[in-house]
């Protein structure tokens, strides 16, 4: 109930609102990244997955050098050159290297005086207002990207895992809604959330919805997508998200259904660490080794619970418990598989941990000459 009121605040949140200040989080203090709160929220909105199609792309000019000019001289006073201190990864921050985003081949198009504005209210939003638990990063020379990483709330599959999204503003933004793409590896963990990397939100226009459900140029932002999608998106029972489910929910058949797909999901949120682990999206390094390393233990211990027979996103002293059935066994078969193997790449990341924060240090003690 707190989430949802919550979720109505920030979907009455107008772009010139915010008064908070932006902040640099440490990912190793306490474990409240991981498990804090959304501190905004999104009306519920008609997430159903869609069944086609991933929108046209298209062909723009490049950045007039006058708006990259500006652009560039905006991104330097108002938000920095990005954050030195290995130490702490910073919520919101302006980088350089866009060579693997998703979108880095599209044009971006014609740049105009309302278009750069338009994204550097996103920036402003972003940078105040962001949860503990969602991370961005833009781009200077190509201010028509963005990158995020979400962490997955607990008491649902999602938890501990961390989930990344590319983003694109059109020439026509904020007319129309930003382009979003999920670095999914092939998955299918959620039902809004496709394997080819589509992510099916009303607020997108990627699906059906009503009035502010959609997205509104004067009224929707940036921040509103990526807290939906963490906080409407990965729920705790994602598999009512599917319209032919929604009927069946508190019922024993959909109850039933509903807990076999978070058996699923959470094999697939394993599987999807894996991938962040070996191969972390670049500026994002730091703050993979760092929340893994602090949450190993934890994802660690769930798992074990989990194969014991708890429920998944089951809070640790929780009495629920999975039938011994097949449909557990052949759970239990796959986490004891993936299990093994996230022992695995967390004892390597502890190592390149260490290996990272070796070369800070040498960096540091390195005297300028004077």
């Amino acid at each position: 109930m707190a989430l949802k009121k919550k979720l109505l605040q920030l979907f009455c949140l107008s772009k010139k609102d915010s008064k908070k200040k932006g902040k640099s989080i440490d990912p190793l203090w306490g474990a409240s990244a991981p498990h804090s709160s959304l501190s905004v929220t999104a009306n519920k909105s008609h997430l159903d997955p869609c069944s086609s199609g991933t929108g046209n792309v298209l062909s723009m000019q490049k950045l007039k050098p006058e708006c990259s000019s500006m652009v560039s001289s905006l991104t330097r006073t108002e938000h920095g050159t990005g954050s030195s201190d290995y130490m702490l990864f910073n919520q919101f921050d302006v980088v350089q290297d866009f060579s693997d985003h998703h979108y880095a081949k599209t044009s971006p198009g014609k740049a105009t005086k309302d278009w750069v504005k338009a994204i550097q209210s996103e920036w402003n939003l972003l940078q105040k207002n962001l949860p503990e638990s969602i991370y961005v990063r833009v781009y200077e020379d190509r201010i028509d990207l963005l990158r995020a990483a979400i962490v997955g709330p607990a008491g649902t599959p999602y938890h501990d895992g961390m989930f990344f999204f590319d983003v694109r503003f059109p020439s026509e933004y904020p007319k129309c809604p930003p382009k979003v793409y999920y670095h999914s590896g092939g998955l299918r963990l959620n039902p809004n959330l496709y394997e080819s990397g589509k992510v099916c939100l009303s607020l997108l226009n990627t699906w059906w919805g009503n009035g502010c459900e959609k997205w509104g140029k004067s009224n929707s932002t940036m921040l509103q997508v990526l807290v939906s999608i963490q906080g409407l998106v990965l729920n705790d029972k994602p598999y009512f998200n599917e319209p032919g489910y929604k009927n069946t929910a508190k019922t024993t058949v959909g109850e039933k259904n509903s807990l076999a797909y978070n058996q699923t999901a959470f094999v697939l949120s394993c599987k999807t660490m894996l991938y962040s682990l070996r191969k972390p999206p670049k500026h994002f390094e730091t703050l993979v080794a760092r929340h893994f390393h602090e949450r190993e233990r934890a994802i660690l211990d769930a798992c074990s619970a989990y194969m014991s027979g708890a429920v998944v996103g089951s809070s640790a002293g929780s009495v629920a418990r999975y039938a011994c059935d097949k449909c557990f066994a052949d759970f239990k078969k796959s986490l004891t598989l993936y299990t093994e193997h996230l022992k695995t790449e967390f004892a390597a990341n502890r190592s390149r941990l260490l290996e990272l924060e070796r070369q800070a240090s040498a960096v540091d003690e390195i005297v300028p000459v004077s």
